[in-house]
């Protein structure tokens, strides 16, 4: 069951993950709940669950699944505490995370896992998720997975750095489950032309952005637009993610500022920088920029060669809301190639106009990652029932 679903990351990758031979998904999306309208029909399109919720998660009845689903995923909103945020403690959305414990505690599944912005961690809302599960709380025979539960993505192979909180909990006082191990590291160590992590376990080095825009670069920027075409419900879609690869039509003073900030560089490249602007000689930087050399010096800033991306989010199409220029052209990323640094498959398709679709893959927790915590469930799942 996949709770405050969107587009269905977590599910693309419990799906995506197969059995020893390759041939069989080991997982079925029994059901999911999402109020938003375009990700819920994104969601239904890729996995027709056998039931989906297209509404308030304050509304939903999960009774009926009662015993009937061994794992509960979800990401309730992060707003109201995201460092993007106000983070006000009274925001009316930190609660929507009662409401995965209530279907939790109803529905009653062998393994639940939430994922969450870091700062989850140091908020009221995880308080009283540990205290739920003392004696006497509403999930009192579940235990937290302990150790480290700041996981990044590009330890497990998505190129992009992504921190998130991830919790995992299991019904009964047996052997806690544990968090996946990384299958990549950002600093190997070299031996005898191994990669060796920890000197142990070979491990290849994180996956570089540049294998996204390696296959970006085959393909032609399709206009600005995408194609007319609707759900029988009256979505926009579906397109396939390789229909994403559009552009937009910046200003001709983003394009001397896109022009101008070199690889690897930011808006702190455009001080003291002057182009012609239609015409007339203009400065490239802002008042605002120049007061602040502090803060966050990713805006308009390019992606780095050789690394994983920054955190992609729901306006990545903007690069003055990030570092989201292209690492070499002159241009912001492409909603396509921010779905394949999520992770999310040529085939998937999407439901919605550019900023919902944006919204969904900005959302979405990253493939890579969620195939990670798929099979160290499925291996907790085996054990257990072996034992």
């Amino acid at each position: 069951m996949d709770l405050f679903a969107g587009c269905g990351g977590f599910t693309e990758g419990f799906r995506s993950y197969r059995d020893a031979d390759g041939s069989s998904p080991l997982f079925r999306t029994v059901a999911a709940v999402e109020l938003d309208r375009a990700a819920a029909a994104t969601f239904e399109v890729n996995h027709r669950p056998d039931k989906l919720i297209c509404g308030d998660i304050r509304t939903f009845d999960p009774q009926p699944f009662a015993g009937e689903v061994d794992v509960i995923t979800g990401g309730p909103p992060c707003q109201g505490y995201s460092g993007l945020g106000r983070e006000d403690p009274n925001d009316p959305r930190n609660a929507l995370w009662e409401q995965y414990l209530r279907i939790v505690a109803s529905v009653r599944p062998t393994v639940f896992v939430m994922e969450n912005v870091d700062r989850f961690l140091k908020s009221q809302e995880y308080e009283h998720l540990q205290a739920a599960v003392q004696a006497g709380g509403l999930l009192e025979d579940y235990v937290l997975s302990s150790g480290d539960q700041i996981l990044n993505a590009a330890n497990y192979g998505v190129p992009q750095s992504r921190k998130r909180a991830i919790i995992l909990a299991t019904r009964g006082r047996g052997t806690p489950l544990r968090h996946p191990d990384p299958t990549h590291t950002r600093f190997p160590k070299i031996e005898n032309n191994l990669v060796l992590f920890d000197g142990t376990a070979a491990l290849p080095q994180w996956v570089p952005v540049d294998e996204v825009f390696g296959r970006s670069k085959r393909m032609r920027i399709a206009g600005t637009e995408l194609p007319d075409r609707h759900t029988p419900e009256g979505v926009a879609g579906p397109y396939r993610t390789d229909e994403l690869h559009f552009g937009r039509n910046p200003t001709s003073l983003s394009v001397a500022r896109y022009a101008a900030i070199p690889p690897g560089g930011n808006r702190h490249d455009l001080s003291d920088q002057w182009a012609m602007v239609n015409g007339e000689r203009t400065y490239l930087s802002t008042s605002a920029w120049d007061r602040h050399h502090g803060g966050s010096g990713d805006v308009m800033g390019r992606l780095r060669s050789g690394s994983p991306s920054v955190t992609v989010r729901t306006e990545f199409f903007k690069p003055e809301k990030g570092r989201y220029l292209h690492p070499h052209e002159n241009r912001p990323i492409t909603h396509y190639e921010a779905a394949l640094i999520q992770g999310f498959p040529e085939d998937y398709r999407w439901c919605g106009n550019k900023t919902q679709i944006a919204k969904q893959i900005g959302n979405a927790v990253p493939i890579g990652l969620a195939r990670a915590l798929a099979g160290a469930i499925h291996q907790h799942l085996t054990s257990a029932a072996a034992r």
